[in-house]
């Protein structure tokens, strides 16, 4: 394990509110991008009316994308933004909830906003970069020194 103290001022915190048809990944990205967030973790809960999950299969180092074509309720979604290639990088896990009580759960690739989405980002004036590992084929947080 290693540990870095990653805040000892101050953070931002910005309250997102997307509202329905709104895309929440290309949505969150472009809005770290303007307001410079470079380490941020986040926590949202709503409901969406279309998704798709991803799954990373270690062999082709790639996602198996699963399509999710009904309303769920998000029940937990979790997720940082560091930076990859000096631009910030959004990496998310979500859990949705079916009508039947059942759920999914993936990397989030891309969703829409259905009726409502309440999401908080809070950014640390640390920085967080992602660097690929070789292995992998992820984009793996580094703590810089």
């Amino acid at each position: 394990m290693r540990a870095k103290v990653i805040n000892e001022v101050p953070e931002r915190t910005f309250a997102l509110i997307f509202d329905r048809g709104d895309e929440v990944v290309s949505t969150l990205e472009r809005f770290a991008a303007e307001h410079d967030l470079s380490a941020s973790r986040i926590t949202a809960i709503g409901a969406f009316e279309s998704a798709t999950l991803g799954y990373f299969d270690l062999e082709r180092k790639d996602y198996d994308r699963i399509p999710v074509t009904e309303q769920v309720e998000v029940l937990s979604l979790v997720g940082d933004i560091a930076l990859a290639d000096d631009k910030p990088k959004l990496h998310v896990h979500v859990v949705l909830g079916r009508r039947d009580g059942s759920t999914l759960g993936g990397h989030l690739l891309e969703a829409r906003v259905r009726p409502t989405l309440e999401l908080l980002v809070v950014d640390s004036p640390s920085y967080l970069k992602r660097v690929c590992d070789p292995v992998s084929g992820l984009a793996l947080i580094k703590i810089g020194e």
